[in-house]
C-alpha cells in the first residue's frame, strides 16, 4: 500500500531526524506549530504522548521526515444491545498535526500517510468518521485535504491558538465511513505516476 513511507510510533529516537526535517525550510510552517531545534522537538514528542502519534519515516533510508497523529478519539455511549455497544475502538477521531520536511512536500508522502491512516480508521477501527482541521489561512493544507477527499464542514471561529499566537479560525473537513470506498480509490489513484 505504501512504497515511500512507513508510520512509526513517535518517540525520542526520531528527535534528531525531525529537528533536521523541520529546519529544511521553517518558512513553510507559517500556519502550523512545527518545533524548531532538538529541544523543541523533544518537548513536542513528549507532549504527543496523549495522542496516537507517528513519525513519518522514509522507506529508502529510514529517516523521519515529518509527523502526524490521531487525536480526539471518541467512543460513543452505545446502549446495551446495540451492535456497536462495548467497542474498544473509537467511533470518530481527528487526524492532524501533520507536517513534512520541505523535501517531502509534493512527493506523494502525504498521500501515502493519509492512505495508511484512513485505512486504519475505517477498516481496522471501523470508525464512522474522521475530522481534519487547518488554519483558515493555510491554503496549501486546505488544498491537500480537499485533494484527498475531505469535505468542507465549516469554519470554527477562534477554535485554537494559531502558530502566530492569535486566535485561529479553523477550517473543518470530514470523511465519513460511507465515503471511504471512493476516498480510498482516489488516494490509490493519486499514488500512481
Amino acid at each position: 500500500m505504501a512504497e515511500l513511507i512507513r508510520l512509526e510510533q513517535l518517540n525520542l529516537s526520531h528527535a534528531a531526524d525531525l529537528a533536521a526535517a523541520a529546519a529544511e525550510d521553517p518558512t513553510l510552517y507559517q500556519w502550523s506549530l512545527v518545533p524548531q531545534g532538538r529541544e523543541a522537538v523533544e518537548a513536542y514528542i513528549e507532549a504527543a504522548a496523549n495522542a496516537v502519534a507517528f513519525a513519518i519515516v522514509r522507506q529508502s533510508d529510514g529517516t523521519a521526515i515529518g509527523s502526524t497523529r490521531f487525536f480526539d478519539l471518541a467512543r460513543w455511549a452505545w446502549p446495551p444491545g446495540h451492535p456497536r455497544h462495548g467497542r474498544t475502538h473509537p467511533d470518530v477521531c481527528e487526524i492532524g498535526y501533520t507536517w513534512l520536511a520541505a523535501s517531502a512536500i509534493r512527493t506523494g508522502v502525504n498521500t501515502e500517510a493519509k492512505l495508511l491512516m484512513l485505512t486504519h480508521v475505517f477498516e481496522t477501527w471501523q470508525a464512522l468518521g474522521v475530522c481534519l482541521h487547518t488554519d483558515v489561512r493555510n491554503h496549501r493544507s486546505r488544498a491537500a485535504i480537499e485533494r484527498i477527499g475531505g469535505r468542507f464542514d465549516g469554519i470554527l471561529r477562534s477554535h485554537r491558538m494559531a502558530a502566530d499566537y492569535t486566535p485561529r479560525d479553523s477550517v473543518r473537513y470530514s470523511i465519513v465511513a460511507a465515503e471511504w470506498p471512493d476516498v480510498k480509490a482516489r488516494l490509490i489513484s493519486l499514488q500512481r505516476p
